[in-house]
């Protein structure tokens, strides 16, 4: 009986380069910034190596540095937060400012928002609450304003990450109502309530100050919910859904990429960065191969864009 000798074509690294069926590229990454108010601000946050917080002056010259940084993702963390997060949708907003300065910049860039009030609320939920009760229906205006005022100053993109229902329609309709329809919405469809947030809820000080997020957002036992947040997520307008986290929901994005015919987002997130540091343990020859191995899996599962805090180093491996 002949040998099947799959073997034959692993033999040398031209080889395999030649017949892989996934590779990365960068036009699949999506950086995400966070940035402050102030000048000359470039201060390393402390559970995420490598990853800083940035004044405007240094993000812009932070970016000129990235050879084939195609897209970014935006957070801001203002000077004054309160029980409403009404500095989100200030047109003079750290968000609102760092857009207009981008797209002076750098117009081809293409710029998405995190739109949320976590980092903008004393008490750290990404809602408004009363008691410990985070109130739906009051939040999504308050996001659409938020929205809006993006739009205004310029994103291509907003991304709504509250997890309230019906915060989706609610952005489109106000940009539809405003002029602003050719603005795209990424939509945090399938975001759940992760224990791989923690460096994250540091890096935008937006760690609950009361119970948990597990009322909004995902419970992680849940496969087929995820697909009807999706769903709901297209029907109101989404352009792009992303499931978040990434590494350890795999199967979602699979599914979701067999079942609709969108756009699939994934946000490898900063307890995955972190986990992946750690082990690498300051071997930069390794972090490159785990951190190779772990994108192209969640590419070859279905994703299409990648949001990564390892995107400087992907695109200068790639680049």
């Amino acid at each position: 009986m002949q040998v099947t000798r799959l073997r034959r074509l692993r033999r040398n690294a031209n080889l395999r380069d030649w017949i892989s069926q996934t590779q990365l590229s960068p036009k699949d990454i999506i950086l995400p910034y966070f940035v402050v108010e102030g000048r000359n601000v470039k201060k390393e946050i402390k559970s995420m190596l490598g990853v800083y917080h940035f004044s405007i002056d240094n993000l812009l010259r932070d970016i000129s540095k990235i050879k084939g940084l195609r897209s970014i993702l935006l957070f801001g963390i203002p000077n004054a937060k309160d029980e409403i997060g009404g500095q989100a949708y200030r047109d003079d907003g750290i968000v609102q400012k760092a857009i207009r300065a981008i797209k002076r910049e750098f117009r081809k860039l293409i710029v998405i928002t995190d739109v949320c009030l976590c980092g903008y609320t004393t008490h750290g939920h990404c809602g408004i609450a009363i008691g410990n009760k985070i109130l739906n229906d009051e939040t999504i205006k308050v996001l659409a304003k938020a929205a809006l005022s993006h739009a205004r100053a310029g994103a291509d993109l907003v991304a709504p990450s509250a997890m309230m229902d019906g915060q989706v329609r609610a952005i489109r309709e106000m940009f539809d109502k405003n002029g602003f329809g050719d603005t795209g919405i990424l939509a945090y469809s399938a975001k759940y309530a992760s224990n791989f947030y923690g460096p994250f809820r540091e890096a935008l000080d937006s760690a609950p100050q009361f119970g948990d997020r597990k009322s909004y957002q995902m419970d992680y036992r849940n496969s087929n919910e995820a697909l009807r947040e999706i769903k709901q997520d297209i029907d109101e307008g989404a352009d792009i859904v992303m499931v978040k986290p990434a590494l350890v929901y795999l199967d979602i994005i699979y599914r979701a990429k067999q079942k609709f015919d969108v756009p699939i987002a994934a946000y490898n997130v900063s307890g995955e960065y972190s986990m992946i540091k750690k082990l690498a343990g300051g071997d930069k020859i390794e972090e490159k191969d785990l951190v190779f191995e772990i994108l192209t899996s969640i590419k070859r599962a279905g994703a299409d864009l990648i949001i990564s805090y390892f995107g400087k180093e992907v695109l200068r491996w790639l680049v």
